[in-house]
């Protein structure tokens, strides 16, 4: 029997195509996919934390793992719970990342960035029963934050918390060795000699369709979104992922993009997870030298990154003592790759065979990528052409198809779209239409080969490097500011982010104000990525007939006011 080779070109002229179907989908859980690759390559590494001095193989690992879950099934957590992690790249992150799936845990990922205001509305929004959290990151003291919201710790004992502000959270475990008042350490958690056999009871119970994360996406309306997916979503979406790389049990993939995205957890892990790849995640935070003496000592195969990344390995003075002689590929995402530094990472980096991936949160995250052998033009240029199982569309205002090489807004649908966002009915309508496309919000051109290029967004978001920053949810902050009668936020060219943050405000009668004064109402309860850089007082903004703010003209004449590149 002949078979013909999957062709992923476009049909009648429209600006549509779905994805290959002759690999099925695999309706496996998380633990499950790791149960398989445990005994499949039980004594290949399967994990190397370089700054921690955590090293495993995926039968040591799995053991940890199930540690963890006695742990957690004993302190009272059940299926359906929601576990918050507030942390950057740690060992920790991914024993909780499969040891909560394992026993049925919802994982709620929060942005190490968040501060005061934005960690309060994500436990509350999910109703996090338990949290882990790292100690600090930079000036950002989790574990001072985490006690203004609850000074009830004081006085709690552990995993018994009553919290007037957070009133479903129970229970707060720290990393690190200090003990604070209130709060589990990690290591106190773990049960190596816990019921195993109530706990692979529980795995064996558990649907690959039912959600196991929950991932904040910032909201235009204001307030984020938990895009809640679940086992089968990420599983399969990871398993794509590295397949498109070509990866198997032979490549080690360094991981310097964080853990609480889908780059880093979904992408990096599970993609590991699903063919025995090990890897290796250089620091924390992404840290240049960190990541070259981890591509090299380590023997990696593999990097993920966004292009600010590499451009920052490329271009340190130590770079060129490096051997990089095992790599092989990669992939980078999150914003548009200047041509020059593509053809760097492929020719000093050794990263010949590096793709290009696009997608979303709410998509698990890919839905577009590169292929290795695909040219410089089309690597650099699109974000290559559909993933298998499924399906893109670009559509015009009235939801029709597109003709090829004409702008439309991105439809993706497939097993790939998440369930929806968590307990947001109506937002999730907003998103996902009835015949179950997920409306991205970007504008794309897709030519006659099935090649998509992003050209804009409909959305106002902005992408700082690699960040995603939605004005509105900056504004709505900022009109808390006493002096702020009206603010518009919108995103200005910067070489080495990509997009900076840019405000124009409008004082109320009277008052006066400052740039630093702005800055500083924001340091501390939002991101650091979402603080303004820019800032101009102005009298008035410029608006359509119908009153709406024109953005694009402040935007342009911020270019000219600060000379930037258009």
């Amino acid at each position: 029997m002949t078979t013909v080779p999957f062709d992923p070109r476009p049909r009648g002229g429209v600006s549509h195509v779905i994805g290959d179907t002759a690999t099925p989908l695999w309706h496996k859980t998380i633990p499950q996919v790791l149960a398989e690759t445990a005994a499949s390559f039980p004594d290949r590494e399967a994990v190397a934390f370089c700054a921690h001095g955590y090293r495993r193989t995926w039968r040591t690992f799995a053991a940890d793992v199930d540690a963890l879950a006695a742990g957690l099934a004993g302190l009272g957590l059940v299926k359906g719970d929601r576990i918050g992690i507030w942390s950057l790249n740690r060992p920790e992150w991914v024993l909780l990342q499969f040891a909560s799936a394992k026993i049925g845990l919802i994982l709620v990922n929060i942005n190490p960035a968040y501060r005061l205001s934005e960690l309060e509305f994500a436990l509350k929004q999910v109703g996090c029963r338990a949290i882990l959290i790292a100690d600090r990151f930079k000036t950002s003291d989790y574990i001072a934050m985490i006690r203004e919201l609850a000074p009830e710790l004081e006085t709690s004992a552990p995993g018994s918390l009553q919290a007037a502000r957070l009133p479903e959270l129970r229970c707060v475990i720290r990393m690190g060795a200090e003990r604070t008042p209130g709060m589990l350490n990690f290591d106190e958690v773990i049960k190596p000699d816990g019921n195993m056999a109530a706990i692979d009871a529980i795995a064996e119970s558990l649907d690959p369709d039912d959600p196991i994360n929950i991932q904040f996406t910032s909201g235009t309306t204001g307030t984020p979104k938990g895009a809640t997916l679940t086992h089968a979503n990420i599983v399969n979406n990871g398993r794509f992922v590295v397949a498109a790389i070509r990866f198997s049990q032979e490549d080690r993939l360094c991981i310097p993009v964080p853990l609480y995205h889908c780059f880093g957890m979904v992408m990096g892990v599970l993609g590991c997870a699903a063919v025995g790849a090990c890897m290796v995640f250089p620091d924390e935070a992404f840290e240049p030298l960190a990541t070259l003496q981890a591509l090299a000592a380590e023997k990696c195969t593999a990097m993920y990154g966004v292009p600010t990344m590499f451009i920052a390995m490329l271009q340190h003075p130590e770079f060129a003592s490096f051997d990089l002689s095992t790599m092989r590929t990669g992939i980078m995402a999150g914003a548009p790759c200047p041509a020059a530094f593509m053809q760097r990472a492929m020719d000093d980096m050794n990263m010949r065979d590096v793709t290009i991936a696009y997608g979303m949160t709410e998509t698990s995250p890919v839905s577009l990528q590169s292929a290795a052998d695909d040219p410089m033009a089309r690597r650099v240029g699109t974000v290559g052409r559909i993933h298998p199982h499924a399906e893109i569309r670009l559509v015009d205002a009235e939801g029709q198809p597109v003709p090829i090489g004409e702008t439309g807004e991105v439809y993706t649908r497939g097993y790939l779209v998440m369930q929806g966002y968590w307990n947001e009915p109506e937002r999730t309508a907003e998103s996902i239409d009835a015949d179950g496309f997920m409306h991205s919000g970007d504008l794309a051109v897709m030519d006659e080969d099935g090649y998509v290029r992003i050209v804009g967004r409909l959305k106002e978001m902005l992408i700082r490097g690699g960040e995603n920053v939605y004005p509105r949810e900056v504004e709505e902050f900022l009109y808390k500011h006493p002096k702020i009668q009206d603010v518009q936020i919108f995103g200005v060219p910067d070489q080495k982010f990509g997009e900076e943050v840019c405000a124009w405000v409008i004082l109320k009668d009277g008052q006066t104000a400052d740039d630093e004064e702005i800055r500083a109402f924001c340091r501390g309860q939002i991101a650091h990525y979402k603080v303004p850089r820019y800032i101009r007082f102005v009298e008035a903004l410029p608006m359509t007939v119908t009153g709406k703010p024109q953005k694009f003209k402040m935007r342009e004449a911020m270019v000219v006011e600060l000379g930037l590149a258009g």
